[in-house]
């Protein structure tokens, strides 16, 4: 009975957790001009990424993918930020890295939120903030570890947190 209701709650999380409550949209230009900058932060390190942005529903606003990376990293780019903007309003978490420790602290739990589609356990994503909610979040693949990734993710978003309202 309980792992039924575990299961409900983890189906039931994502759809609570695209409710916008302030109604902000990152606007496009500033949205690919964090996902410009995480590209740019990843090649002057040598690494080869593709860049989601998602909005507060986890529908992709700017996907960008630089010569050389490879075709999974599109795929992980958008599960990383997915998993943020979704789950992390729920279980209180800005950044994939963040998801990918609780789940590693939490194993049989863990393995539950992580088997939700497109949820990805996996550091790479950090979120945009406005309002005191995440409103959109910036995953990125690619680069050799998650840490890099979300190094990138976080260069994009900080080069437009101050224009957040």
């Amino acid at each position: 009975m309980i792992r039924l209701l575990l299961a409900a709650l983890l189906v039931a999380a994502p759809a609570v957790a695209q409710v916008n409550r302030s109604g902000y949209r990152l606007p496009l230009d500033l949205a690919l001009e964090a996902a410009q900058e995480a590209a740019r932060h990843c090649l002057a390190n040598g690494h080869e990424v593709s860049v989601t942005v998602v909005d507060s529903s986890g529908v992709p606003q700017v996907v960008l993918r630089t010569d050389g990376a490879t075709i999974h990293t599109r795929d992980t780019s958008f599960r990383k930020a997915y998993t943020v903007v979704t789950l992390g309003p729920v279980f209180r978490f800005q950044t994939a890295g963040a998801f990918a420790a609780l789940v590693a602290r939490n194993p049989a739990n863990g393995a539950a939120l992580a088997s939700v589609a497109n949820v990805i356990p996996l550091a790479g994503a950090v979120a945009f903030v406005a309002h005191g909610e995440i409103v959109a979040a910036l995953g990125v693949g690619g680069a050799p570890g998650g840490d890099r990734d979300e190094a990138c993710a976080e260069a994009g978003v900080a080069r437009v947190r101050s224009r957040l309202p």
